[in-house]
């Protein structure tokens, strides 16, 4: 049973920093001094928090040709698999250590490899360079199913800091309002919705999570322009290459914003390039918010309306032998 209480760190203020930029495709290593760089920068603004893209180590396949499924799709998924990083993993032992040299909390968009699975993951530090934990992507949208596993409820995590409670829901698992409730459930209070969503759409789906959560959104995306990806033919970006291509052209506008709990938007949205959006976060607007409306509190009917989360793991194959060990252990 998860209690839901509220935040030791009510009345405190927050200095949260989303940082918005694009992966060095197919190039994992750079991408991880790239993000060093920039985690240093966004603790140079006094940053305690520091909200990273969707997929920002291992790169958001947009504009691949999976479909080809003999040649083409196969030679693009080996070299995908490649870029994506296993958790734990020396990757995740860096982004740690920098969480912990630097003295905040990290959330950071991956693609995480198990096997030869992939998911499309968050991963968490605290400022004493600790792994937390992570949350894998319950339902990749369109081509993302051709390349990315499905998560589990086992991975929803919601952690209590003295920032706040902390969490994240990756980019239209967003628009799943069961997870969502299941996330307010567990109290979370800073909501980091990492997409690749750069519509003005998202921009309304954002706002109605704070007003609805009475939460914060950080909301992180990437700034891709066509220069960022591997060059043509080798990276063939579907419905920027068919004319050519394009150094300057945008693939991905951003869009990167902050939210209050009362709907305001504190800092953002950034269409314009890569950059930093940071916000003083008064955590205290957590209960005025709520004092019109608690989605899983006052304002619920479970009398008339209830959720059942299945929070285990959902394994494929279980042995017996070793499950009857662990039981007796």
């Amino acid at each position: 049973m998860h209690a839901r209480k509220s935040s030791q760190a009510a009345q405190a203020i927050v200095r949260a920093t989303v940082v918005q930029a694009s992966t060095v495709f197919y190039n994992t290593p750079a991408t991880l001094d790239k993000a060093a760089k920039l985690i240093e920068e966004a603790a140079s603004l006094g940053s305690q928090l520091i909200v990273f893209p969707e997929a920002f180590v291992g790169g958001h396949p947009r504009g691949q040709n999976f479909g080809d499924w003999k040649t083409k799709g196969r030679e693009s998924y080996s070299k995908y698999h490649a870029s994506a990083i296993d958790v734990p993993g020396p990757e995740v032992d860096r982004l740690a250590a920098l969480a912990g040299k630097y003295n905040v909390y990290l959330v950071m968009g991956v693609i995480e490899r198990e096997g030869y699975t992939l998911y499309c993951s968050v991963l968490f530090f605290n400022p004493q360079g600790q792994y937390l934990g992570k949350h894998r992507k319950l339902m990749p949208t369109a081509l993302e199913r051709l390349v990315w596993g499905f998560g589990d409820g086992s991975t929803l995590p919601v952690y209590d800091t003295p920032l706040g409670k902390i969490g994240s829901v990756i980019c239209w698992e967003n628009r799943m309002p069961l997870l969502r409730t299941a996330m307010y459930a567990k109290g979370i209070e800073i909501y980091c919705a990492p997409t690749a969503d750069d519509t003005t759409t998202w921009q309304a789906s954002v706002t109605h999570i704070a007003l609805e959560g009475g939460c914060f959104v950080l909301s992180a995306n990437q700034f891709c322009q066509r220069k960022d990806y591997p060059p043509y033919p080798e990276y063939n970006l579907s419905g920027k290459d068919e004319d050519g291509p394009k150094p300057d052209s945008v693939v991905c506008a951003g869009g990167s914003v902050i939210i209050s709990p009362l709907g305001t938007v504190l800092a953002g949205p950034n269409f314009k390039g890569e950059g930093f959006i940071t916000a003083d976060l008064d955590l205290g607007d957590i209960a005025r918010a709520k004092f019109n409306f608690d989605s899983v509190g006052h304002y619920s009917r479970p009398d008339v309306l209830s959720l059942i989360v299945k929070d285990h793991r959902a394994a494929p194959v279980t042995f017996t032998s070793a499950a009857d060990q662990i039981s007796r252990a």
